[in-house]
């Protein structure tokens, strides 16, 4: 089975080349794609530096400018079905996703479950090195989402996830709306609706170890406003 994992950039240089290391490290083979929106601080660069010591394994794409990473993800997962993976992940470069719980997804999704959810809440609340306020705001936004939707979900914000080739290709990516980390509820929720299975699995999410949060009130503004609006859409399988 092939499988990718996607890590959304800007600003990374004080983690990318330690993650591009641990993923390679793996017991299960990952191939890497980091999608970067320009990053001022040179973390494509970095990428560019060590591509030639994983050649067909470690792929970049480069955006001009922040476009979201809801917009990174669609164009990653779109990046991924076209050259045939089977399994796509997604996590975050700053390390408070633990790259070796990779395996551990993949391998429930490999089970025969098509969307695998590193969770936080799964088992009590396994966050290490946040402030109370930003805990109990993430904690109450997934009960929000869970009253709202409907979604057998206690962490639909994560955003650590194996995707099966067949629920990213079920989604109708082009209908995604979402493109902050309301992005990651959209994601989830429809594959949900199309009667794909959905399993979540345990992590402990420890806060970045470098560099800066992206985090926003706007971010959370989207997803609260947008949560609100999913239950009156149809959702939509692809077209094929």
């Amino acid at each position: 089975m092939r499988k990718l994992v996607i890590i959304p950039t800007y600003n990374e240089k004080e983690n990318m080349a330690a993650m591009i290391a641990k993923v390679f490290s793996l017991d299960e083979e990952f191939d890497l794609l980091v999608i970067d929106d320009g990053s001022p601080d040179g973390t494509a660069a970095i990428v560019r530096e060590r591509q030639a010591a994983h050649p067909g394994r470690l792929h970049l794409m480069e955006r001009s400018g922040k476009l979201g990473l809801g917009t990174a993800y669609l164009a990653g997962f779109r990046w991924g079905l076209e050259r045939g993976y089977d399994y796509i992940c997604e996590m975050d470069c700053d390390f408070s996703h633990n790259p070796d719980d990779l395996v551990r997804l993949y391998r429930t999704a490999a089970q025969g479950y098509d969307v695998v959810v590193g969770s936080r809440y799964i088992q009590g609340v396994n966050v290490v090195n946040w402030p109370m306020s930003r805990l109990l705001m993430s904690y109450f936004a997934s009960v929000y989402v869970r009253t709202v939707t409907r979604m057998p979900l206690r962490d639909a914000t994560a955003g650590f996830v194996c995707y099966s080739r067949r629920a990213l290709e079920t989604i109708d990516l082009g209908a995604v709306r979402m493109k902050g980390y309301g992005f990651q509820i959209e994601m989830k929720y429809s594959a949900w609706r199309l009667g794909m299975k959905l399993r979540e699995e345990s992590i402990i999410f420890t806060e970045r170890r470098e560099g800066a949060s992206k985090m926003s009130g706007g971010i959370f503004k989207e997803a609260l406003f947008g949560v609100m609006a999913l239950p009156f859409r149809r959702i939509r399988a692809a077209k094929r």
